[in-house]
């Protein structure tokens, strides 16, 4: 197999593997928003095992790239994009294939950049929410509810305790 072919498979994997991820990413979106910490924590503990699934994709691009760059003559180890690897190809054809794997690639990656920045503005909302909630409780209110008498300066000095024991 050409090292091109290589690197185009390769590159087909990881944008298969990152909307596998993208289909997680909205699962996790939707357990977010029904609080569900269970569910999340699987999630993300699935999340974690594709991030590791990701290492010998990376190496294997790596590699295809610099098999790519040997078969076209450089012999630097240099870490290149593929806008900039294109350019060493000249077969109208091949130049395509590897563009379009690139283009698809990109925006799988975009639309999971966009997911990701949402569940993290709905998580961030989440403890917003739940920081506000402990503030009420646990605060220490001004004054009663109950109407005291301005001159009445020995009133009650304000509950103690999360809820009122008085009956």
């Amino acid at each position: 197999m050409a090292a091109l072919d290589k690197l185009i498979a390769v590159l087909q994997q990881t944008e298969q593997s990152h909307r596998e991820m993208l289909a997680l990413s909205e699962i996790k979106r939707q357990v977010i928003v029904k609080n569900d910490v269970d569910q999340l924590i699987a999630l993300m503990n699935k999340e974690s095992k594709f991030m590791k699934q990701q290492e010998p994709l990376e190496s294997e691009r790596l590699s295809a790239v610099h098999e790519l760059l040997q078969e076209r003559g450089i012999k630097s180890m240099l870490n290149l994009n593929i806008t900039e690897i294109s350019k060493l190809i000249f077969d109208p054809a091949d130049k395509q294939r590897l563009l379009e794997v690139q283009k698809k690639l990109a925006g799988t990656l975009q639309e999971l950049k966009e997911i990701n920045q949402l569940n993290q503005k709905l998580i961030e909302q989440s403890l917003m929410f739940i920081d506000l909630s402990m503030d009420i409780f646990a605060s220490r209110p001004e004054q009663d509810a109950t109407y005291q008498h301005p001159a009445d300066k020995n009133g009650n000095p304000g509950r103690i305790g999360l809820f009122d024991t008085r009956a």
